[in-house]
């Protein structure tokens, strides 16, 4: 989170920038890029609809370092655009990057959300897809990136949560539409798709995770936290443990999923209670309490991309380790 005991004030202008950002966004296309499609969903109310078909074959990732497309050519970016009356101009963006040549169920996905005052546009404008193109090449692995658009038209700190009385339903959103939108019939299994995020995105990719264990295999976290941090009442004034990280760990389903924890040496920032700066750690610990995977990182510096972007290359690291040994646990 980027705010302090005025909390509210300062997300409710740094939001408005977001939503302005955003608005702009859905009309104009990166030169270059795909143009934007904007599409209708179906009804997505229904608990789950993706989650994998016990059973399914998982296809095997095989490494081929310095033989892939993305060695030669970037990958293509695309923004979708799907009809939603919680966001702005009533449609919710989704970044997807893509690797060179057809998409495949064989190809991993993951997912990235961004942090409380921010947007998709955040993730694209700090060079995250590039750094990823490089660590494909270098692996020899490749796989798309999605970053959905994770604000409201209220202005309030969405904790990519759905809103308790109903205004969004953003975590819905996420697990079920954004996955139609970004794989479409080439369905992936859940061990080749993971989730990330930065900051609320970083709380976000484990909290959904951890509600969702069908859907995903592995999670990065980039100065992330750990309970619920929600100034907006998102989740009702009094929220209960559904919506905490580290009170899901006994959850049914949820003991293979993977976790890196990335967190700045310098990171405190403000949380409700307390701040960010310890969070990774008090997190790795109820994971191996529970002996489930976990690999933590403290790179030098504070709450910014300045200090996440040199850990994607080992970040990719860990989800590549996880989707090559993934077909031999199948």
């Amino acid at each position: 989170m980027f705010t302090t005991l005025s909390r509210r004030t300062t997300l409710l202008a740094a939001s408005s920038f977001a939503m302005a950002a955003a608005a702009t966004f859905a009309t104009v296309h990166d030169t270059g890029d795909r143009p934007g499609t904007t599409i209708e969903t179906g009804n997505s109310a229904a608990k789950d609809p993706y989650v994998d078909i016990p059973g399914r074959e998982v296809p095997e990732v095989q490494p081929r370092p310095g033989e892939v497309a993305a060695c030669d050519q970037p990958g293509e970016n695309e923004i979708v655009r799907v009809r939603d009356r919680s966001a702005p101009n009533g449609q919710r963006p989704v970044w997807i990057r893509r690797p060179p040549g057809p998409d495949d169920h064989g190809v991993p996905v993951l997912y990235l959300l961004h942090g409380s005052t921010g947007t998709h546009r955040d993730i694209v404008e700090a060079g995250v897809g590039p750094i990823m193109d490089e660590a494909m090449c270098r692996h020899g692995v490749e796989f798309v990136v999605a970053a959905p658009y994770g604000q409201e038209t209220g202005r309030r700190d969405t904790e990519w949560g759905d809103a308790v009385h109903g205004e969004f339903n953003i975590e819905t959103f996420v697990t079920q539409t954004a996955i139609d939108v970004v794989e479409g019939d080439q369905r992936r299994p859940r061990e080749l798709r993971a989730i990330g995020g930065f900051s609320m995105g970083g709380y976000g990719s484990a909290a959904l995770s951890l509600r969702n264990p069908g859907i995903y295999s592995q999670v990065v976290s980039w100065g992330g936290y750990f309970k619920v941090d929600d100034p907006s009442d998102t989740f009702g004034p009094d929220p209960d443990d559904a919506h905490a990280p580290d009170q899901l760990l006994d959850n049914p389903g949820v003991a293979d999923i993977r976790f890196n924890l990335i967190e700045g040496t310098d990171d405190r920032t403000p949380l409700q209670t307390g701040s960010i700066h310890g969070e990774a750690e008090r997190f790795a610990e109820l994971l191996r309490e529970h002996d489930m995977t976990v690999k933590t990182r403290f790179p030098e510096g504070g709450h910014d991309f300045d200090t996440w972007n040199p850990t994607i290359p080992k970040a990719v690291d860990f989800l590549v380790e996880g989707w090559a040994q993934a077909e031999d646990e199948d």
